[in-house]
């Protein structure tokens, strides 16, 4: 609890809001600016809670524990999506490529389809919105033919016929 206490509320923000993250990148608001921005980011990197990433920070399991939270282990079945050229995969999809809708459409292109949790990794969506929006945009709207089957372990997994 003691760490709980040394948090500033824009230091918690900061922590939580990446701890809801799946890859538990820290981004900061677009309302902290400047030197706030700085001081922040700084606090944090001096605590050992973060650590500079590729574009950005992470979060560091001592930041988990600052708010109370463990390090989330990715299931050991699922497998990362493979990266395929986007303009094969949507041809013929009028969907602007590099949104989650399309990131979306890729994935249940794939010859194997995909899971409903990793549909939720690739777009950052929870499952009822991953749902909607197969069943509103892709179905309804697009017109596309979505199947969902079961795999083996009796997971949902969906593909585009």
């Amino acid at each position: 609890m003691d760490a709980l206490l040394k948090l500033s509320p824009a230091q918690s923000l900061l922590l939580r809001t990446a701890a809801r993250r799946a890859d538990g990148r820290v981004i900061p608001p677009d309302t902290l600016r400047g030197g706030a921005r700085a001081k922040v980011l700084t606090a944090l990197l001096d605590r050992g809670w973060i650590e500079p990433a590729d574009d950005g920070h992470v979060m560091t399991d001592a930041g988990y524990a600052a708010i109370g939270q463990q390090r989330p282990m990715p299931p050991d079945d699922v497998q990362p999506m493979d990266a395929t050229d986007d303009l094969q995969l949507l041809e013929g999809i009028p969907i602007r490529p590099g949104t989650k809708l399309a990131a979306l459409a890729m994935a249940l292109r794939r010859p194997q389809g995909a899971t409903s949790l990793q549909l939720m990794l690739a777009t950052g969506w929870q499952q009822h919105t991953v749902g909607g929006a197969i069943s509103g945009m892709l179905r309804k709207k697009l017109g596309l033919n979505v199947v969902l089957a079961h795999n083996d372990s009796g997971e949902r997994v969906y593909r585009v016929v």
